[in-house]
């Protein structure tokens, strides 16, 4: 009985563990693509996207990321190499996304790159009020810092690189 109540309590301190961290998700829509060919489905950056993903690796010098998740799209997985992140598991569904992270990676930090009808989904999923109406296909400069505990999100909007708006 006494072993019982021991894994007992202890199972629930590791429960109450988990969900008391906290999970830090930077979400980032992919760089500039390039347009050159219109019939391209999967192009890479263009010029001005490589240099914006090098100012995302400079706009989160800090951050030390756990791992990342990006479409299997070779502009998203372009637009996170400057950030030398290990580990970059591809995704298809934002909702299969969101329980991954939930269920595996609780207390981690974890870069996300999307597309512009996916990012701001991406962060309501996560339970975070949207902090803005909608990204556009000219939207490129946005970036959004989630803490996540528990069932309970926070969203910060922020910009980097090149002003896309001038």
């Amino acid at each position: 009985m006494k072993k019982l109540l021991l894994l007992f309590s202890l199972t629930l301190l590791f429960t109450q563990i988990s969900f008391a961290q906290t999970t830090d998700i930077w979400v980032v829509r992919h760089a500039e693509k390039d347009k050159t060919n219109p019939d391209d489905k999967n192009p890479n950056l263009s010029d001005e996207g490589r240099i914006r993903a090098g100012d995302l690796a400079i706009y989160l010098k800090k951050v030390k990321f756990d791992v990342a998740f990006a479409t299997p799209t070779k502009r998203t997985h372009q637009t996170l190499d400057s950030l030398v992140i290990k580990k970059v598991i591809d995704y298809k569904d934002v909702k299969e996304l969101v329980d991954d992270i939930k269920k595996n990676y609780v207390g981690q930090t974890i870069m996300i790159a999307g597309h512009s009808n996916t990012v701001l989904e991406i962060v309501e999923a996560f339970g975070a009020k949207r902090p803005r109406e909608d990204l556009t296909d000219d939207d490129y400069d946005y970036i959004f810092h989630l803490t996540v505990k528990g069932e309970k999100a926070k969203v910060k909007m922020g910009q980097y690189g090149r002003p896309h708006h001038l």
